[in-house]
């Protein structure tokens, strides 16, 4: 199933090839789990883009999740290089681990977070993702604080 996920990431990264900006990279998250995501982001005009993010997030009570999650952002430019964003989305993926019933979740997201372009093509950002599973195992509230690093192509 993991294969699945990465087919259908590439795929979707690659339908948004054009002469329009992107990064890729990884986030690292904290919160009520431990996650690593590998994160694309695709500009949508000046100041919207979409971010996709794969990922895996280890919870200590029940097991694991894999899941692709889709953020529609808003940016905007603080100063130089600084900016923060505001997005809302979903996500979809697979639990396994402790329990064998409800292993499909799916979710609605939302984010905020302050990132930082260099002058080389190297992006650093800080956020923070509420989301809602609505269905699956742990469906109701969570959260995550992440750092990402992304290289911009």
């Amino acid at each position: 199933m993991k294969k699945v996920f990465v087919l259908l990431f590439a795929v979707v990264a690659l339908s948004f090839a054009g002469n329009a900006q992107h990064a890729l990279g990884v986030r690292g998250a904290f919160g009520n789990s431990t996650s690593a995501e590998l994160s694309y982001q695709q500009a949508l005009g000046s100041a919207n883009r979409l971010e996709l993010d794969l990922g895996w997030h280890n919870y200590k009570e029940w097991g694991t999740y894999f899941n692709l999650t889709g953020i529609y952002q808003w940016n905007f430019n603080i100063s130089g290089g600084l900016g923060w964003y505001a997005g809302v989305g979903a996500n979809a993926g697979l639990y396994t681990g402790k329990y064998n019933d409800d292993n499909f979740g799916i979710g609605l997201d939302a984010q905020i977070g302050i990132e930082y372009k260099f002058n080389i093509p190297l992006q650093v950002s800080l956020d923070f993702r509420p989301q809602w599973d609505l269905l699956g195992h742990a469906s109701g509230f969570g959260y995550g604080v992440a750092l990402g690093l992304r290289f911009c192509f």
